[in-house]
């Protein structure tokens, strides 16, 4: 690790719960907060999460302003378990449909940007099943107190559940944080090592930054802002919390193959300002005793979109 990675993990690493909810509260001022959620087919775990945001962070503390759920295509009951916990729900295809529509996560992000109001907009995955309502204060703490930082990143401990069994003692997960995005960061973007999950889903961003940057359509997002963000603004601009311990479902590793791919197509496209002209990633395999083989294909999600602020009815 070079030294500016080194001093600014010692500088810009913050504990879980720097200050208590009414002092954040008072840093607060007139800075409005929004929680958004991108969620498909999240029935299981969505409820929880919502319900603790509203009635901890709006309802008892008033640090967050809005709470919306942007829905990809979810085929369960996703949007309605959404509004009874009261969120405002917003399907991606039907925000500012004149853009048009892709599926991915990324795309539900640039989607939310249109329906938001938020001077920080906070981003929380899904499909947690330990979310802890101190997830939102620790990671806008940070930009509260310090106007430079545009970004915060949030780190845990990962549990993981294999075959849906749940190994509460094996602290694994990251796949493709370390096997991905981390050999990328250490050999391009190596002031970004100090990162301790730079592909983590709970993340804060202030908007003025966030509407300024291409934002890919699918798994790539997370990657592309930290280093959009660091080549642009510096180290100084991004910070990291401490979220605690984070459990949820891992996919299997064919759905970890497109998440990687996508991360590489974001990564070249920052490196070398293309992408590769493959939108599939093929999984051969031999299939039974005689040794057929098969080669099922997955799509891959390369596109971007543009930066919110520049789109006037074109996508």
């Amino acid at each position: 690790m070079d030294e500016d990675a080194r001093a600014w993990l010692s500088a810009r690493t913050f504990p879980a719960s720097p200050r208590q909810l009414p002092e954040l509260l008072d840093l607060k001022g007139s800075t409005r907060i929004s929680v958004v959620v991108p969620a498909r087919n999240e029935a299981d775990t969505l409820g929880p999460i919502l319900t603790g945001i509203r009635c901890t962070l709006m309802d008892d503390v008033p640090l967050v302003d809005e709470l919306l759920v942007i829905d990809s295509d979810s085929t369960d009951g996703t949007v309605l378990i959404a509004q009874e916990s009261g969120a405002t729900v917003h399907s991606a295809a039907h925000i500012r449909p004149e853009l048009g529509w892709a599926p991915g996560k990324g795309e539900a992000m640039w989607k939310s940007m249109f329906v938001c109001s938020g001077d920080i907009i906070v981003f929380i995955d899904g499909d947690l099943t330990e979310f802890t309502n101190q997830y939102v204060p620790a990671l806008v703490g940070p930009m509260l107190q310090e106007s430079q930082i545009k970004l915060v990143k949030g780190f845990t401990q990962r549990d993981l559940t294999v075959a849906g069994l749940e190994a509460p003692g094996l602290r694994q997960g990251g796949r493709v944080t370390e096997l991905t995005a981390r050999p990328l960061i250490n050999l391009w973007w190596p002031g970004l090592a100090g990162l301790i999950q730079p592909l983590a889903g709970e993340w804060a961003v202030r908007r003025d930054l966030l509407d300024s940057l291409p934002i890919p359509c699918g798994y790539g997002v997370e990657f592309a802002v930290l280093v959009d963000t660091y080549e642009r603004h510096g180290l100084a601009a991004i910070a990291q919390v401490h979220l605690g311990v984070r459990a949820h479902a891992h996919q299997d590793l064919a759905g970890l193959g497109v998440m990687a791919a996508e991360i590489i197509q974001a990564a070249s496209r920052r490196r070398f300002g293309q992408v590769s002209t493959s939108d599939v990633i093929v999984h051969p395999k031999a299939d039974g005793d005689l040794g057929e083989v098969d080669a099922p294909e997955q799509p891959v999600n390369s596109r971007e979109r543009p930066p919110q602020r520049t789109v006037t009815g074109q996508g």
